[in-house]
């Protein structure tokens, strides 16, 4: 089982239910850029409903003929939702597709136009979130808490997600360090990418806890705002600081792997002390070629709103439905958010039950 961490903003007063239906959680990605209409790859827009994104991509191989590492997404969206992504296929040559005939159960074809290079993993900028929640309690506490999120962010943690059923790419990391063979190239990215998961989450628990979260310290490594660029913080000044609540630049932490820590002072004793607490991961990791890489530490929601629907039901008395809506960058998790503003019940773990 996953460790429990530091709420930023304290446990969450207010209480609903997330997903009690496949259309209480949209997803809308976002690509940086728009296919030209003509090259190699066909990019193909879809709205899925309670389809996974490896199952879709496997049927789109079935269908273009083609072998599965032909076909390819930017990032690997929700099941139970409905969820509009962009696939690619390599498909060369100038045969025109007509794709009214391509059935994919709970799939539906938005758009589809060529494009002259392959859509890589990561490729998307972000994206878009509407949520329904249902049955919320203590409505004025969740605006309230909603407004500090979008005014502060929230913690950057990889989401539940990540780690697999009851945690169980954990469980499957630890076999792969000790030395058990896991011949698919997928899986065994799964099961590293989890591992190094836990020691960042850990590193931006501890920081909540240490009253460091939002404090700059010398020896810090920052990123700037939209970009993947970190510098190391030799001075905490004034104008640094002003940067940091603008929001123009992120405090760091690190993704574990071979090399030398970035950081330095008390941050870098702070995620070395996190690493051997986890050493089975610390360890392990840089020998499967692993390389250490920064990753902030606080998610910023962007086009941030928030609604109260009107009562679909008679009964007067029922608990109200909230929907909110934000857009995340790429490899972060609306789940993510949702701890910090509301104590959740999620409607896939009654199903899976």
């Amino acid at each position: 089982m996953l460790p429990e961490l530091t709420y930023l903003h304290g446990k969450p007063q207010s209480s609903g239910l997330l997903r009690s239906q496949k259309s209480d959680f949209k997803v809308f990605e976002q690509l940086p850029f728009s296919p030209i209409g003509e090259g190699e790859h066909l990019f193909i827009y879809i709205r899925k409903t309670g389809a996974n994104t490896i199952f879709v991509a496997r049927e789109l191989a079935k269908y273009f003929k083609v072998k599965e590492q032909l076909v390819s997404y930017a990032g690997l969206k929700d099941r139970f939702a409905v969820t509009e992504q962009w696939f690619g296929v390599h498909v060369p040559g100038k045969q025109v597709y007509d794709l009214q005939d391509l059935t994919i159960e709970g799939v539906e074809v938005l758009e589809y136009a060529r494009h002259n290079k392959k859509l890589r993993t990561g490729a998307l900028t972000g994206n878009r979130f509407e949520l329904i929640l249902r049955n919320v309690t203590h409505l004025q506490a969740l605006h309230d808490r909603w407004n500090d999120i979008v005014a502060q962010g929230v913690p950057n943690y990889f989401g539940e997600q990540r780690f697999g059923i009851d945690g169980g790419n954990i469980d499957k990391a630890l076999a792969l360090f000790s030395g058990t063979k896991v011949k698919d190239k997928k899986k065994r990215g799964m099961y590293l990418s989890a591992a190094r998961s836990y020691i960042f989450n850990d590193i931006i628990s501890e920081r909540i806890q240490q009253n460091t979260f939002t404090k700059l310290q010398q020896g810090d490594v920052l990123m700037l705002a939209g970009t993947q660029s970190v510098f190391h913080l030799d001075e905490v000044d004034d104008s640094i600081v002003q940067r940091f609540i603008d929001k123009d630049v992120d405090i760091t932490a690190t993704m574990w792997g071979a090399g030398e820590l970035m950081s330095s002072a008390n941050p870098k004793e702070l995620e070395h002390s996190v690493s051997e607490k986890h050493s089975e991961f610390s360890e392990g990791l840089p020998r499967f070629g692993l390389k250490q890489e920064r990753r902030r530490i606080r998610l910023i929601v962007q086009d941030a709103d928030i609604d109260v629907l009107m009562n679909e039901q008679e009964d007067d008395n029922a608990l109200p439905s909230v929907k909110i809506c934000f857009t995340l960058p790429a490899g972060s998790y609306a789940t993510t958010v949702l701890r910090e503003l509301i104590d959740y019940q999620d409607g896939t773990q009654r199903v899976q039950g």
